[in-house]
């Protein structure tokens, strides 16, 4: 925590260090600076699960909240497998929060996802390290299942500009508040498309760390017309020097923007 709290540019008097409670990793900053120890499942990784569960739906079960909204299968690696069987689980009907980070479910398990009605009510989704392409993302952005979603998170999956432009132009995004994007391949171009989306308007959180932003895709979120309700914007680890830094976030017409959180 000490090496994040050293790399924030203040604005106002507000930092916010908290990750939602379904699935984000609050310290994964740190990890992915250099950190090798298996995402924190142990000293040189030991622990790790080696393949799926033997017992699949027993597994899901297990990993469930009492009244089936919210289940976290982070890591569990249930695969494609996995999530047609949580599609036809009764107990998920109500299914609101689903962490899902490393669980190789690929485009074809967001394709289930998207076309079972268990999955209706999804307000909170994590598909953090799911080596999701260009074909997912549009299902995310077109998918009826995800148009009452409030978080999601898509950290680690490769995405570039051309994902990044597909996925803002939905309204599906309308009401989210909470958005992760970081360590992928967004550069510029993805930033624009982020800062002139008109379905971003309730967005507070914005996780761009580890991306390929320069000064000038910070400019342009830090001058959106459109994210009016931003908060908090991470571009840590981007191609974007602290003197840049500095300049840009006096000229920010962001209203509500409290932390800016860029070297």
């Amino acid at each position: 925590m000490k090496q994040f709290l050293k790399i924030v540019i203040p604005i106002g008097i507000a930092i916010f260090l908290t990750q939602s409670a379904f699935g984000y990793d609050p310290s994964k900053h740190q990890k992915d600076k250099g950190s090798k120890s298996g995402e924190g499942r142990g000293h040189h990784g030991y622990g790790r699960p080696k393949g799926p569960p033997a017992d699949i739906p027993a597994h899901i079960k297990k990993r469930m909240s009492p009244d089936g909204r919210g289940i976290n299968l982070n890591n569990s690696q249930i695969g494609v497998k996995g999530i047609a069987i949580m599609a036809k689980t009764p107990e998920l009907e109500n299914v609101v929060s689903m962490a899902l980070k490393g669980n190789k479910l690929g485009d074809d398990g967001v394709r289930i996802i998207t076309q079972s009605s268990t999955f209706r009510h999804l307000e909170f989704l994590s598909l953090w390290d799911n080596g999701i392409s260009s074909t997912g993302i549009k299902m995310l952005a077109r998918g009826a299942n995800f148009n009452n979603l409030k978080e999601l998170n898509l950290m680690k999956n490769n995405l570039g500009d051309e994902e990044i432009v597909l996925l803002v132009d939905s309204n599906n995004l309308f009401h989210l508040t909470s958005l992760d994007l970081s360590v992928n391949k967004i550069g510029d171009k993805g930033a624009i498309a982020i800062a002139t989306s008109p379905y971003l308007s309730n967005l507070k959180k914005l996780d761009l760390f580890n991306n390929q932003i320069s000064p000038k895709g910070l400019e342009a979120l830090l001058q959106s017309k459109t994210l009016v309700s931003l908060e908090k914007l991470d571009v840590v680890k981007n191609n974007i020097d602290i003197e840049s830094a500095v300049k840009l976030k006096k000229t920010s017409s962001l209203p509500k923007l409290t932390a800016l959180v860029a070297f």
